[in-house]
């Protein structure tokens, strides 16, 4: 069945049928959209970037993006949110530096993306000019944020590796701080081991015994 927006999202069986009304997404339109959405932002930045350009670059209608996304500014935040350091995705390595060092490795890949330096800049920038925009982004990485750092904790404190009080979102600022520093603004190359030596310095840092 092809909607007026000129995408085509087929009915499920009869056997299976929908309520009426509700819309069945098409798993590959909505990844067209999504790249659509990157290219946009790493062509012509956040201002630039609008529901039609998306649409058009996807090659579906308006229609088929506002069935996913109420805005442009929720259509982002979601694709900043995919792109985040999924807690899920993070494996118990059985040490608190092995889970380090996965934090790093994922966050890694993510900042080295190619759209990622276009990205991650002009969405601070806009974050600047418009608080809307910065309330909300703070908030989506924030949450991202403190739960990885409390995963982190809670993991390192069954294991007896962190005795002391440590704030979830130092331990992120600590390990992944650097990183962002020199990937997304001074857009250095990692040297061979760099991931591994930061990993080890940051959980020295956080397993130190704290002066009295």
């Amino acid at each position: 069945m092809r909607s007026a927006s000129g995408e085509s999202e087929e009915s499920p069986p009869r056997a299976k049928r929908t309520p009426a009304g509700a819309a069945v997404l098409r798993t590959d339109v909505t990844e067209a959209i999504r790249a659509a959405v990157f290219a946009e932002l790493a062509e012509g930045g956040y201002g630039r970037m609008s529901i039609e350009r998306v649409a058009r670059r996807a090659g579906v209608g308006k229609t088929a993006v506002y069935r996913r996304w109420g805005s442009k500014l929720e259509m982002v935040i979601d694709m900043v949110s995919a792109v985040a350091v999924d807690v899920t995705e993070l494996p118990d390595t059985g040490s608190l530096r092995g889970d380090i060092e996965t934090v790093l490795m994922i966050a890694a890949h993510a900042l080295r993306h190619p759209l990622a330096t276009h990205i991650v800049p002009d969405l601070l920038a806009e974050a600047a000019r418009n608080p809307a925009i910065g309330a909300i982004l703070y908030e989506t990485l924030s949450d991202n944020q403190r739960g990885i750092g409390t995963l982190l904790v809670d993991r390192a404190k069954q294991r007896g590796e962190l005795t002391a009080p440590v704030d979830p979102d130092f331990l992120v600022d600590l390990v992944v701080g650097p990183l962002y520093w020199r990937l997304a603004v001074a857009r250095a190359p990692l040297s061979a081991g760099y991931l591994a030596h930061l990993a080890t310095a940051a959980t020295t840092a956080l397993t130190a015994t704290p002066a009295p």
